[in-house]
């Protein structure tokens, strides 16, 4: 392990849909431990950035490295991606049919090649994290949107990742929901978790990042450090989005 290497790099990163041009020469270094939260407006291209760090899309242009080593088409490469970096999607992505403990524990036995009775260990140790261990052994339709999402915040955890991406996981909650789900993700961030947020949470985003990165229309406007970001944004279309984000909440 190189620790002078980035966690993550974004080398000129391109991609398309047809002739819509979705990402548009993004570069970013992430290091260890480092809090990134990515905001703009919609359609900017934040939530296909951390689409195509854990390769649920592809990039067309430049390159994206973790840890040194560069994504490419090579099946081990994706696999190792899938298991070294932990995705938090909006609508949580749970199976219905399955218990929450199983949920957890289908990624570790089946990916991490781990024994059922440390998999379920590890599995309820992560759902104590959340603060939902008594909900073990519901279904996901038996919960609210904000436990099942604090659910699908355990089951990356239980894949013990190098990297979290959460990609707007409070947009679909209930506004009475959404809290819970920032305080465990303020605890990781605590923690020292190195983690990408798309968010248009800005009070979460001003209490945990390191690192503001501002996108619109698929390229990167800004990145420096909260203080600055919301005290003084350097571009007019930083200070437009957040002063429509700020008058709505």
């Amino acid at each position: 392990m190189n620790d002078t290497n980035p966690m993550l790099e974004m080398r000129g990163v391109g991609k398309w849909y047809g002739d819509f041009c979705a990402l548009y020469d993004v570069n970013l270094k992430l290091q260890r431990a480092e809090r990134m939260v990515i905001c703009g407006p919609s359609g900017s291209g934040k939530s296909t950035v951390i689409r195509c760090v854990n390769r649920l899309e592809e990039h067309q242009a430049g390159q994206i490295l973790l840890d040194g080593v560069e994504l490419t088409e090579d099946t081990r490469n994706i696999e190792r991606v899938r298991r070294e970096v932990g995705m938090v999607f909006q609508h949580f992505n749970l199976f219905p049919h399955l218990s929450i403990l199983d949920n957890l524990t289908l990624g570790p036995i089946r990916n991490l090649k781990m024994p059922k009775k440390e998999a379920r260990e590890l599995a309820l140790h992560y759902l104590e994290r959340v603060r939902i261990a008594e909900q073990a052994g519901k279904y996901p339709g038996e919960m609210s949107g904000g436990q099942q999402q604090r659910v699908a915040i355990a089951r990356a955890l239980c894949m013990k990742p190098k990297l979290m991406l959460f990609d707007e996981p409070t947009s679909a909650l209930d506004p009475e929901m959404i809290s819970g789900v920032l305080d465990v993700m303020v605890e990781l961030a605590g923690d020292g978790m190195t983690m990408i947020c798309v968010t248009h949470e800005m009070g979460f985003a001003r209490e945990v990042a390191d690192t503001m990165v501002f996108m619109d229309r698929g390229e990167i406007v800004e990145v420096g450090p909260p203080s600055e970001f919301f005290n003084n944004p350097t571009s007019d279309r930083a200070r437009l989005f957040l002063s429509q984000i700020l008058s709505h909440h």
